[in-house]
């Protein structure tokens, strides 16, 4: 498609089921600690390095990860809330801070529900979810913009999750999802299957062109869902807005608390 090409992104049949913990090393003992979700790979599977913009993708970021699979952390219970699974959060966790993690985030959005249990389990920052941001992107703009909210399913997308308790805020928020599309179907399965950057790209961005015709106002966009980043360059061009992630709230979050040595 012309609007992938024009930023030089190809188009490879990517899959998003790696389960292995294959993320950067280097000799400094500082890291940003990424949680996984579960992908019930067998034990010998060798899955495919995903894109850069991938949680999963080391190239990703301008220092170095580490990661833990949370074991049963299955993207559908995830997404649809399973509370037992806090506890596997909260020992994930603690395991990368062992590791030399001074920062935690993950691979879903929808772990926020697990955010205020596992901030209280380590003393280090913890960003689960882009969503944290939507508070701060609102007084960004002006009164009168509008924030659209990407979910991967804006049917699980609560009111709870955005942290905003003024109706006048909250009014400000407009929230889409590519549920039941083909990234939906292929990534709801226990082992997901493969989905095209044009797939994704075009879900995405027939999301954001359906919520700009009904809310004219939006003056940026943020992704709650940690696949959505692969295509945000493609969505800053044909928009022209301002596209936040999870990879920003990583970056943020992490070069807080990170010295010289870890981004070096």
């Amino acid at each position: 498609m012309d609007s992938i090409k024009q930023v030089g992104i190809t188009l490879p049949e990517i899959g998003f089921h790696s389960g292995a913990d294959a993320f950067m090393t280097t000799s400094s003992s500082q890291f940003l600690g990424i949680l996984l979700l579960d992908r019930a790979l067998p034990s010998d599977a060798t899955p495919p390095t995903p894109p850069i913009g991938s949680m999963r993708n080391p190239a990703t970021f301008e220092f170095p990860t580490i990661a833990e699979t949370v074991i049963g952390a299955y993207g559908d219970d995830v997404i649809r809330g399973k509370p037992e699974l806090e506890t596997a959060y909260i020992a994930a966790a603690r395991r990368l801070v062992e590791r030399g993690a001074i920062a935690i985030s993950s691979n879903c959005g929808f772990t926020i529900r697990y955010q205020a249990a596992v901030a209280a389990s380590v003393k280090v920052p913890v960003v689960l979810s882009s969503l944290l941001l939507v508070p701060t992107l609102l007084r960004q703009m002006a009164a009168a913009a509008k924030l659209a909210v990407l979910a991967f399913d804006s049917t699980h997308c609560g009111e709870e999750f955005l942290g905003l308790s003024d109706p006048a805020a909250r009014a400000r928020v407009v929230i889409g999802g590519i549920e039941g599309g083909k990234l939906w179907h292929n990534e709801m399965r226990r082992t997901p299957l493969a989905t095209s950057l044009a797939d994704i790209q075009q879900e995405v961005a027939g999301c954001v062109a359906q919520l700009r015709a009904v809310h004219p106002e939006i003056g940026a966009i943020l992704f709650e869902c940690t696949v959505f980043p692969l295509v945000a360059p493609v969505i800053r061009q044909i928009t022209g807005l301002p596209v936040y992630d999870i990879t920003t709230l990583c970056r943020m979050t992490f070069s807080s608390v990170a010295d010289g040595r870890a981004v070096a």
